[in-house]
């Protein structure tokens, strides 16, 4: 099996531990999912802690880094490679991820920010458009 590097920042990396620690609940009332990608330049498998909405059987997630200028490297990962693992809650599923169409997107950010509202506030403090990701189940 392949070792799977958690997320160097910090904050990230615990709230990964507080997820697998609590059973994948932990934040109540926020439904987060782990996302593990592969590097796009180390070909290493990496996870990260995601807030997500449901829209039917697909899990959307944002790429906001928190407002910073660039996209996160989970996402640049995901671009390069859409073969992705997902974790909600106790299961986990192959998935393929994608970037919400110019179409879908409106109406999936504003599923997002009712979700978290700071993602709004994240929009304001950058120039590019966060993507919302789409990851649909494999199999």
């Amino acid at each position: 099996m392949e070792e799977v590097i958690d997320s160097s920042d910090a904050w990230v990396a615990g709230h990964i531990r507080r997820f697998l620690e609590t059973g994948g609940r932990p934040r109540p009332g926020i439904d987060d999912l782990l996302l593990t990608t592969r590097g796009r330049r180390s070909g290493r498998l990496r996870r990260t802690a995601l807030v997500y909405v449901r829209d039917g059987d697909r899990y959307v997630v944002t790429a906001s880094n928190r407002g910073a200028a660039g996209d996160p490297a989970w996402y640049l990962n995901l671009v390069a490679d859409p073969a992705v693992v997902v974790r909600a809650g106790t299961e986990e599923f192959a998935a393929v991820a994608r970037t919400a169409s110019a179409g879908e997107r409106p109406r999936l950010w504003r599923l997002m920010v009712e979700a978290m509202p700071s993602y709004r506030d994240y929009q304001g403090m950058t120039d590019r458009e966060i993507p919302v990701v789409v990851l649909e189940r494999t199999g």
